[in-house]
């Protein structure tokens, strides 16, 4: 995946969840738009480099652009979620996950139970819920999710457990965006209600898929491309 038009400055503060203050050419200032639902209190620090991509203008938005990636460990990590579902459907329809061969995406946002998962794939007779995941947090090459407490992901993980014992298969995709990461966890202190659902779909057969990117930086363009896949250590 390549993600153009890019434009670097530098973090300054975040007023609220979903809003980042930066600089820019030096003297400029103005508010981007982080489409990323986690506390990245270890990526977002003073002064820090941001990518950024300025959006069409549009009445309805307080902000003229969106936060894409941050510089951190001598890498750039993409904290924009709004490309999770077309990277994870590139990881889908190539051949490095074992779990995904033989499937096709049959549909994008697929309502199961009483949640929104990100995908249904087809295989003959066979279907898969696949719900995908993107994270940002490793610490001395651990890969944790969350870095926030998420009721929304454990009740995504108890609906692909039922899944599973309707006949479908079951993925949890996460996208981990730090290329240093060696293992996966779930991240017991932040959130033990998610790591223990986590487990428990692990147990009931729900195929957990840590898979690590990379990214690289020329011409004002993001190139971001699948790396390897990570084993997962649980408690």
């Amino acid at each position: 995946m390549k993600i153009e038009n890019l434009i670097q400055g530098y973090f300054l503060e975040r007023p609220n969840r979903f809003t980042v203050r930066f600089l820019y050419h030096d003297t400029k200032e103005d508010l981007a738009h982080l489409k990323d639902p986690g506390r990245l209190k270890e990526l977002l620090q003073p002064n820090v480099k941001l990518l950024l991509r300025k959006v069409p203008e549009n009445p309805k938005r307080k902000t003229n652009f969106d936060v894409i990636a941050v510089f951190k460990d001598n890498m750039w990590v993409l904290i924009n979620s709004g490309f999770h579902s077309d990277l994870a459907a590139n990881l889908i329809e190539s051949t490095l996950v074992d779990e995904f061969k033989d499937y096709s995406i049959e549909k994008r946002e697929y309502t199961f139970g009483k949640s929104r998962l990100d995908f249904l794939l087809t295989s003959k007779n066979r279907y898969m819920l696949v719900e995908v995941k993107g994270c940002t947090l490793v610490k001395n090459h651990h890969a944790l999710f969350p870095d926030a407490p998420t009721a929304r992901g454990k009740r995504h993980l108890e609906e692909l457990i039922e899944g599973k014992k309707q006949g479908f298969d079951s993925t949890v995709l996460f996208l981990i965006m730090k290329e240093d990461a060696s293992y996966f966890s779930p991240n017991y202190t932040t959130d033990p209600d998610f790591s223990k659902t986590l487990k428990q779909s692990y147990e009931n057969g729900v195929n957990i898929v840590p898979y690590v990117f990379k990214t690289s930086l020329k011409n004002n363009s993001l190139n971001i491309q699948p790396l390897k896949r990570l084993k997962i250590e649980f408690k």
